[in-house]
Parts: structure tokens; sequence; C-alpha cells
């Protein structure tokens, strides 16, 4: 299996689809719930934009540089696909290592501390290591998204340290990007502790 087959990936809480086009409507539903364009720390499509944000990583993907993914929330009295939550992505594709990116990662604000986030990485990093066969597992945030780096830090994943003026956000700021890593000898413990963290959303 290469990094840029399209796989669907299920878990406890969620659902990892291939992106495509017919998730337009139900992506840009879950960027209304929580207006999260709005926050200028991250960077999610404005509804009139999710078209072409649709468009830039399925153009990535064929470029072999990203795999992205649709989340679905699980439908809990039919097991199946549920209501579209977010987007999320492997990044920064680097096959020859192997290592990957885990990034470009949003979810509706509703299902914030519900599990879908943990959920979502442990499908991810499974495929990653499990799988794949990556030694390492990156993670990359904005300097000023605290949030952010918390719940990558939860994750079990180290700081590896800030890119000072790495790159500019949409409105041309520049940005101090922060990086954190996972190792493939990591794996056990962090897959433990995401595991402990679920069984208490059941």
């Amino acid at each position: 299996m290469t990094f840029l087959e399209p796989i669907t990936l299920t878990g406890r809480h969620v659902i990892l689809e291939p992106l495509s086009h017919e998730h337009h409507d139900g992506l840009v539903a879950a960027a209304r719930d929580g207006e999260l364009w709005n926050l200028w720390y991250t960077s999610v499509p404005e509804p009139e934009k999710m078209t072409a944000e649709i468009e830039r990583r399925l153009e990535m993907q064929a470029q072999g540089s990203m795999l992205p993914f649709t989340t679905r929330l699980i439908d809990p009295t039919t097991g199946g696909p549920g209501p579209i939550i977010g987007m999320t992505t492997y990044c920064n594709i680097d096959a020859a290592t192997p290592r990957v990116e885990i990034g470009y990662t949003w979810n509706a604000e509703s299902v914030h501390g519900t599990g879908t986030n943990p959920d979502s990485k442990l499908l991810l990093l499974r495929h990653a290591f499990e799988t794949i066969g990556c030694v390492a597992v990156e993670f990359c945030t904005h300097f000023m998204n605290h949030q952010s780096r918390e719940a990558i830090a939860r994750l079990g994943a180290k700081q590896d340290g800030v890119l000072r003026s790495h790159r500019r956000t949409s409105d041309g700021v520049l940005r101090d990007t922060v990086v954190f890593s996972i190792l493939e000898h990591e794996w056990p413990m962090v897959r433990n502790g995401l595991e402990h963290r679920l069984a208490k959303h059941r």
C-alpha cells in the first residue's frame, strides 16, 4: 500500500473518507457550525471558498504531497456514516524515509471535546505506523494556536521546536510554527493513551 492510495478508516466515533466534491455541502455546514473561518490563528475555508479548498487538496493529492480526508460522525443508531464534521489530511509526505505530517485539520465546533479528534488521530496514526511503516509522524501548528498546541501535546507528541517567521498566513502576516512529532518507538504508548481517552467517550 502506498501513501497515496485513498482509503476509508473507521473508528469508534468517526469515519475518515477520501475527500471528494460530493462532500461540499456537508463541509460548508460543518464550517458554519461555529463560523470557524473567523478564527484568525487557523485556516478554515469560508463557505464560498469551500469548492476551491476541495480542489486545492485534491490537486495536492494528484501531485503526491497530500492524502485528504473528510471526517464524518458514525451514526449511533445504525453504525453507518453520519453527518460530515470536518477535514483532515496526511501532508508533507516523505515516501523515502517514510514519514508524514497530519495536518490541515478542522472539526465543527459542536463536536469539540466529544472524542472525535482523538479518534481521528488514532486512525491516522495507526495507519501511518502500522500499515505504511512510518518512522515518525509530524504535527505543525500556529504558535498562537494554544488550543491546538495543547491538543497535540495531549496526544503524546513531543515538541521539536519553533520555526520562526516560517510562512505567511492568508492575510500576509508571518507566523511562527510549532513542530511536534511522534516517533515509531513512542507509538505503542501514544496508542494506549488515545485508547484510554476514547474509552471515556463511549
